[in-house]
Parts: C-alpha cells; sequence; structure tokens
C-alpha cells in the first residue's frame, strides 16, 4: 500500500511518496488531477506528467530515499507554466543528460526532461538533492469565452 503525506493548495502539492517504483503512478495520477482542475490542457499535462515520470523514476533508481525511505514530489502552476520537482537523499553523482546509443536499453530520461522543458536543473539542500523542471501550462479556455466566440 502506498502512504503519502500531502499539502495541497490550488494548483500546487507536495507529497511525500514511498521510494518504490509503484510510486511514480501515484504521482502521476495526482499530477493529472491537480493540472486539469486548474484548466490546464491535456496534451500539456501528458508532458508534464512523463517529466515528472522521468524524474521520479530516475530518483528511485539512482539516488538515496529521503529520511524514512520517502522521495518528496512537488508541483506547483504560476500563470502559464508549472515547476515540478523531485527531492531525495542524493547519489556521488549529480544528475546529467547523457546521450544514450540507439541501441541502449536506458539513459534517455534527462533528455526527455531537456526536450519536454523550458529549463530544468539540479539544487543542493540540506537533506540531498532536487531535480526540478519547468515546463507550459497553457490553460484550456474557459466556457464563457468559447460561447461568446460561437453565438
Amino acid at each position: 500500500m502506498v502512504q503519502s503525506a500531502e499539502r495541497r493548495g490550488r494548483g500546487a502539492s507536495i507529497v511525500l511518496l514511498p521510494a518504490t517504483p509503484a510510486s511514480v503512478a501515484v504521482a502521476r495520477r495526482r499530477l493529472a488531477a491537480d493540472l486539469a482542475a486548474v484548466g490546464v490542457f491535456g496534451s500539456a499535462i501528458g508532458d508534464v506528467a512523463l517529466v515528472i515520470s522521468e524524474l521520479l523514476s530516475n530518483s528511485i533508481r539512482h539516488a538515496q530515499s529521503l529520511p524514512g525511505s520517502r522521495v518528496q514530489v512537488t508541483w506547483s502552476v504560476a500563470g502559464e507554466s508549472v515547476e515540478v520537482a523531485v527531492s531525495d537523499g542524493g547519489s556521488p553523482t549529480r544528475p546529467r543528460q547523457t546521450h544514450a546509443s540507439l541501441s541502449a536499453v536506458g539513459g534517455r530520461g534527462l533528455g526527455i526532461v531537456e526536450r519536454l522543458s523550458r529549463t530544468w536543473g539540479v539544487r543542493a539542500g540540506d537533506f540531498g538533492l532536487t531535480v526540478w523542471a519547468v515546463l507550459p501550462a497553457p490553460r484550456a479556455p474557459r466556457a464563457e469565452a468559447v460561447l461568446t466566440l460561437s453565438e
């Protein structure tokens, strides 16, 4: 069973999840629901969900967890952008984009993050590292605007 501690606001969440692969799906569902609730376009939600999946999967696979075998996942919508971040206990090496060979099974995650994000980076904190990304989050037009245009 996946347990989490969560704090939510309008278009923002901080979620502590177990450092296990099952947490990736939990984070994706919660993120998608929050972004849909504030009116972000579906295709943008898919891009953001893919980026959070890559960041969280990399954290679980390559880094130490935070105390309690957890990772912290956050997102926040501001204007036409969303920032997502995954914090963990860090690892001996800093996350960096690599160029995987065509036959490689993995090694493309941060390339996907680079491609879909406006910007991304790594910052050190008191307990480890946070990998973050900022992506476009265009909003769907409000229903009133659509009705006005079609009348």
